[in-house]
């Protein structure tokens, strides 16, 4: 346990410099944060407290005991594994600071995102983070959370961006995972690859629809007009992964790039109700890297959303202004990575077509999370 009472001063020294070293600060930033004492930022004090309880040692009581306040969290459903992902790893940046997160999920037939905010706003949160909300609905009134700026309430949003809303964004890559998933097929040796998406009028589905469109174009040469032909819109479900993956088998792509892991396992379904195999008739990719997605059958090559690393950027964006700091008008972007595993192979075209040259393209953007920040004009909606 780190003490801070007259006890060997030698003991607690080296405690402290076990702590500053693993933080990457100094001994006097952790004495400041141990301490309660002010004049720490969000980010930092939050990495003291994580190399507090990563070496072992026990946090001070009032670090224990302290509660900051309630923040809100509200997501479309949990029937999507990777929405109690994101729900985790933000719940638990929020508690490391000392305050106490409210999952707030919408159901069918139930609260409406903005029944849930009222609930949240009256209940008195500090802060509230979405998670793919009515932000990414092009078609949605944004003047929603104009009001709750109005109403003194800091937020960020995350998956989906709008210039309609000044408040900070956080979001995956989406054009520069598909040009990850269409590269990898393309290697294998495939030339007809579909793309099953959401409905359009959501911000992410069209970014990955451009991703898509331009990657089919730098890497096999292929029209505008014919790579959008290989695009189907469903529901983001197993049922709608499958119903567009029946549609593209049946129109001879022999991959499949879908919007989501759900929807992949319903491609996959689709795939063998029409007695071929995964991956040696046809190749499926996903996208989010779900909890427990690596045991399916078989195990599903996925793009990997940086959940762990969007929760922290959007927890750390909203305790910056909660704390005093105004949030700019900007966009957190992270890169995505791709994971290979069993549902992708070679194209039934055989080693030739795999080994033939593709056409010259740009280089795809490194898998390692890093982030960059927009802040320019983006007509994702226009």
């Amino acid at each position: 346990m780190v003490a801070f009472r007259p006890i060997a001063s030698g003991a607690v020294t080296a405690r402290l410099a076990d702590i500053a070293a693993q933080a990457g600060v100094s001994e006097a930033t952790v004495s400041r944060v141990l301490n309660g004492k002010p004049g720490v930022s969000a980010t930092t004090r939050e990495s003291v407290l994580a190399a507090l309880d990563l070496l072992g040692y026990e946090r001070p009581v009032r670090l224990r005991q302290r509660s900051a306040g309630l923040v809100g969290l509200i997501t479309p459903e949990l029937d999507n594994p990777i929405f109690p992902a994101f729900a985790q790893i933000i719940g638990q940046a929020l508690t490391r600071q000392g305050y106490t997160p409210v999952l707030a999920t919408q159901t069918p037939g139930g609260s409406t995102e903005d029944e849930l905010v009222e609930m949240l706003v009256e209940r008195g949160v500090a802060g509230i983070i979405f998670v793919s909300g009515l932000h990414a609905d092009c078609t949605a009134d944004m003047e929603r959370y104009a009001r709750l700026q109005g109403q003194g309430v800091p937020f960020v949003l995350i998956n989906g961006f709008t210039e309609k809303v000044n408040a900070p964004f956080v979001s995956p890559d989406d054009r520069g995972a598909m040009r990850l998933a269409v590269t990898h097929l393309a290697a294998l040796g495939h030339r007809r690859i579909g793309l099953a998406v959401g409905q359009k009028r959501f911000v992410p589905v069209r970014r990955k629809i451009e991703g898509f469109v331009t990657s089919m174009s730098d890497v096999l040469g292929m029209a505008e007009d014919e790579a959008l032909g290989l695009v189907q819109h469903s529901l983001f479900t197993l049922e709608g992964g499958q119903a567009a993956a029946s549609a593209l088998i049946a129109d001879g792509c022999t991959a499949v790039v879908c919007a989501s892991d759900m929807m992949a396992l319903g491609a996959i379904r689709a795939a063998r109700q029409q007695g071929l195999s995964v991956p040696d008739d046809v190749s499926v990719v996903g996208f989010d890297d779900s909890p427990l997605i690596a045991f399916t059958d078989p195990p599903l090559t996925t793009i990997r959303q940086p959940v762990t690393a969007m929760g922290q950027a959007a927890v750390n964006a909203l305790l910056e202004e909660v704390g005093g700091t105004p949030a700019p008008h900007s966009e957190f972007v992270f890169l995505p990575e791709l994971v290979v595993r069993g549902s992708t192979a070679a194209g039934p075209t055989g080693q030739n077509a795999q080994n033939a040259p593709l056409p010259a393209q740009s280089a795809a953007p490194k898998p390692d999370g890093r982030k960059t920040t927009r802040t320019a004009h983006d007509p994702t909606c226009g």
